[in-house]
This record gives C-alpha cells, sequence and structure tokens, in this order.
C-alpha cells in the first residue's frame, strides 16, 4: 500500500511540476479569465435580455452583460483548462510511455492525471467565479462554482484526448478553440437565437450552462443538470483512458516481443532427415589425393 502511495505521489508531482512550468498556460490563468470575463462584463451592453431558462422552467431578465460573462467564464475556464491537458499529454506523451514500458504502472499515471486536473479545475473554477463576483453577486456562488468545475473537468479530459491522438500541437489548439467556442456559443441567448433549440442540448457543456445560468439568476438547484454535465465528463474521461493506453502501448510486434535470438549451433535446430542428408553427403564425397 505504501509502495503505490508512492508511485501514485511521484507522478502526480511531476505531472503538477509540469503544467507549473508551461508559463504561457499560468499567464493565461492569472490574465486571461479576468481579462476576458471584466471584457465582456464592460462592453455587452446591460439592457436586459429575456428567455425561458429550460433548467427552471422560469421565465428570467437578466442584463446582457451578465448573462453573457457566464458564458465568457465558461468558454474561459473550458479552454484553459483543456490547452493545460493537452499541452501535458503532448510534451509528455513519450516520457509517459517509456516509464509504462519501463514497468511504472499505468494506473497510478491516470491517476496522477486525474489528480492534477481535479486540482487545476477546483483552482480555476474558485478563481473565474470570484472574478465575477467582483461585479455582481450571483444568486447561487457555490453551484456557479460547481458548474464551471464540471465544465473544466470535461474539457479537461479532452485536452488529454487531443493531446494522446493529433500529430501536432497546432492541430490541438485549433481542436479546443472551435470546439470550445461552438459549444458555449450557440448556447447563449444574446449571441444566438436558436440558444434553445433542441441540437442545444447535445452539447458537452449544456448541463455546465444551464446549471450556471440557474446559479446566477434564480434560486433553484439544478441537480440534475450537474448530473447530466457529469455524465459528459466521464464519457470524455473512458475516451481519454483509451487514448492514453493507446499512446503508452508497445508498438513493437508481437512476435518481436518474445523473440529470444539462439545461443545453440545451427545444426543442432535441424531435422533428422537434414541431419542423415548431410552425413551422407559426407561420407559419400571423394576423399582428396
Amino acid at each position: 500500500m505504501r509502495r503505490r502511495l508512492k508511485l501514485f505521489t511521484t507522478a502526480t508531482r511531476y505531472d503538477l511540476i509540469e503544467h507549473a512550468r508551461n508559463r504561457f498556460a499560468m499567464l493565461l490563468v492569472v490574465f486571461f479569465i479576468p481579462t476576458w470575463v471584466s471584457l465582456v462584463y464592460l462592453t455587452i451592453p446591460g439592457k436586459a435580455a429575456p428567455f425561458r431558462l429550460v433548467s427552471t422552467g422560469e421565465r428570467l431578465a437578466p442584463a446582457g452583460n451578465e448573462l453573457t460573462q457566464i458564458t465568457g467564464a465558461l468558454n474561459a475556464v473550458t479552454l484553459v483548462t483543456g490547452f493545460m491537458m493537452f499541452a501535458a499529454t503532448f510534451t509528455g506523451g513519450q516520457f509517459d510511455r517509456r516509464l509504462a514500458m519501463a514497468g511504472y504502472p499505468r494506473a497510478h499515471l491516470v491517476l496522477a492525471k486525474a489528480a492534477s486536473l481535479v486540482l487545476a479545475s477546483a483552482l480555476l473554477a474558485a478563481y473565474a467565479t470570484e472574478a465575477m463576483c467582483l461585479a455582481w453577486t450571483p444568486r447561487q456562488p457555490l453551484l456557479l462554482a460547481a458548474a464551471l468545475f464540471c465544465a473544466a473537468l470535461t474539457y479537461g479530459a479532452l485536452g488529454v484526448v487531443f493531446g494522446s491522438l493529433l500529430r501536432r500541437e497546432v492541430e490541438g489548439m485549433f481542436a479546443l478553440v472551435m470546439t470550445s467556442v461552438i459549444d458555449v456559443a450557440l448556447q447563449n441567448p444574446v449571441v444566438s437565437s436558436g440558444a434553445d433549440n433542441p441540437l442545444t442540448h447535445l452539447l458537452p457543456t449544456y448541463g455546465s450552462v444551464q446549471s450556471a445560468t440557474a446559479a446566477a439568476f434564480s434560486t433553484t438547484s439544478t441537480p440534475a443538470y450537474l448530473a447530466l454535465q457529469l455524465l459528459w465528463c466521464a464519457v470524455a474521461t473512458f475516451l481519454g483512458l483509451l487514448a492514453f493506453h493507446h499512446r503508452t502501448r508497445n508498438a513493437l510486434p508481437r512476435s518481436s516481443r518474445h523473440h529470444r535470438p539462439s545461443t545453440a549451433d545451427p545444426r543442432d535446430a535441424a531435422s533428422p532427415e537434414a541431419q542423415r542428408a548431410a552425413a551422407a553427403g559426407r561420407n559419400s564425397s571423394p576423399s582428396a589425393p
């Protein structure tokens, strides 16, 4: 038990060090989230944006800048978390593979990535919630932070998938940015007139958007939509596990893995018929003069 804990602790420490060494990601955490949330609040008109919230069935009319700030915060935390996990997986993939082939338990490597993802998602969710609370006060700040946390977990797992499967860094960045932008923007009633379209229910952050909006402007809790977001998180995590297993697999052919060079005389491996034929040939050969 102590050895397993040590293996897990060591892998987690190296994962956290890898995240801390990503200076660009740290700059995004410190500056991008509050800057993006503040710009949305200051530039979007504050006039009322009436709409019907599916998760509670209520007709709401919040200020447009506050409503857009919710989706902006979701967009920010999903992008940053996805980028952090993508970068760590993409740059550390070969190292993980060497560790796995050297005998380091893959379960401990996976648990270490999960632990770093949970910690990063919790910190980002709390940071983004606090940034919004500086401008106005959500009705349920803890539920808002929970919705941001679940969305960050989902995109962090997607970052592992992209980092394990895509071959170039620009491909992963483009995939993360476009997925998050399309996902969140289509659910904002201020930006999209089809925010209540049934197709939006299939988007990865639908549960978090509904829960975060209810937390901001209503006193009704929405545990079912948080559960829906956790289901998306579970699906993304399962895909991440498959991608990680594929990335750290042994790529040698099966025959090469079990091949052992023979040190015996090659003549010993010959069949009895071949040996008799060779002996008969030697006996029947003419003697030298």
